[in-house]
């Protein structure tokens, strides 16, 4: 009998997944459920050239039409999943039909969190291309935006919108940009790259309603305001998988291989906390390479080729014509090593743990370093931090020892 493999969630993870499972040669039917009526395509250009661009937008899709029927992936588009009942290996979809399945991947992502103050209908948020078309066409009349957040999502938003020659004011609870994923020595140059665009920061503050022409925060100040975005993180769709009895733990709970604690269901992507061997931790993480290269792994176990998924956390953003490249964990930094670039604007930092190792580092308009980076970072090894901080040494020059260090003494990553 024909095996089948069923992918729920037609993003960036269950697209790579589905073409991983035939690339690795599994010879059974493949297929793919979204709720969006388009075929699988990328995320990043939604708060970016979605928004500036003077071309009408289209989405930017992975694969083509071709690639699916060369690969001999049914797409099964705009229907929603709802329900998962494992025992009999079976989907109940949206539309009434039932979808058998041998073995599921789940890759259902997540939603944009939402406000719930008053005036938070009016509010626009950007996780879908739906959303990217309705923000931009209302940037293309706005005045005064004012962007809730200081993460990623809010900081491309409030560069786009100041390319587009709106007025803009961040207002962010905590009291600095990206506090989450940079360390302070960067955080601080974003900062500063986003004031010398002309975007204001409120930092410390919270909104408390929403009306018409302004934004009110706690301490009562009140921000002009005719176009309202919050990117204020995501919430992960779990109803499905919790449901099903599947282990969550803020997200689906997988090992390195993608597996579940039910028989045969596996997860990838920003919906799953899955154990990393090089940070002996279980992480969730989002971003568009984890989302890309965990499905083509998780998409490998399920056609009976597993590999172990520990890359290196790594995204990127573009702001106010900047690029910066994020790798590692700079939560686990204890200080700080910066190294400088050889053009405008351009550095690097390195976050450093109390063993001197590299646990994260931030690479602004440096790509070469951003490579190099995630190779310290890999290795696990105390680094020179002298060495490290002059920029007269190439950062090979550093890595070569360690592994040569490495070759002799093998280190248990768990």
């Amino acid at each position: 009998m024909t095996k089948i493999n069923v992918v729920l969630g037609a993003g960036q993870a269950g697209a790579w997944a589905a073409t991983s499972m035939r690339r690795e040669g599994f010879k059974g039917r493949i297929v793919l459920v979204g709720d969006e009526p388009i075929r699988p395509y990328e995320r990043p250009p939604l708060s970016k050239e979605v928004l500036t661009s003077p071309e009408s937008p289209e989405p930017t899709c992975f694969h083509d039409e071709q690639h699916y029927r060369d690969n001999d992936i049914e797409l099964c588009l705009g229907v929603r999943a709802v329900q998962i009942e494992p025992r009999l290996g079976r989907i109940r979809l949206g539309n009434g039909a039932n979808l058998p399945f041998d073995r599921l991947l789940l890759a259902t992502g997540g939603t944009a969190r939402r406000l719930t103050i008053p005036g938070a209908e009016n509010v626009y948020y950007l996780r879908t291309m739906e959303d990217g078309w309705r923000l931009r066409e209302r940037l293309s009349s706005a005045k005064r935006v004012v962007c809730i957040g200081a993460g990623v999502i809010g900081l491309e938003v409030a560069s786009s919108a100041r390319k587009l020659g709106c007025e803009v004011t961040v207002v962010e609870a905590g009291q600095i940009p990206m506090g989450r994923c940079v360390d302070m020595e960067c955080s601080r140059f974003i900062e500063q790259l986003h004031s010398d665009a002309d975007v204001n920061f409120r930092f410390g503050s919270s909104v408390k309603a929403i009306e018409a022409d302004r934004v009110i925060c706690e301490d009562g100040t009140e921000i002009p305001a005719d176009c309202v975005v919050a990117g204020i993180g995501m919430e992960r769709n779990l109803s499905l998988a919790s449901e099903a009895g599947i282990e969550i733990d803020g997200g689906i709970v997988v090992d390195e291989y993608g597996r579940t604690n039910q028989s045969g269901i596996f997860a990838a992507g920003d919906v799953a906390a899955f154990w990393h061997p090089l940070f002996r931790r279980r992480l969730r993480l989002e971003s568009w390479r984890h989302a890309q290269n965990h499905g083509v792994a998780v998409g490998a176990a399920m056609a009976g080729c597993p590999k172990v998924y520990d890359d290196v956390p790594w995204f990127w953003t573009d702001q106010h014509g900047v690029n910066v490249q994020i790798s590692g964990l700079a939560t686990d930094g204890v200080r700080t090593i910066v190294r400088q670039g050889t053009g405008p604007k351009s550095f690097s930092t390195f976050s450093l743990n109390a063993n001197g190792v590299v646990v994260a580092a931030a690479a602004v308009n440096n790509p070469r370093e951003a490579r190099a980076a995630q190779s310290l970072i890999r290795m696990q090894q105390p680094v020179d931090e002298t060495m490290l901080a002059d920029s007269a040494v190439p950062l090979q020059t550093l890595i070569r020892p360690i592994l040569s260090r490495n070759e002799a003494r093998p280190v248990d990553i768990g």
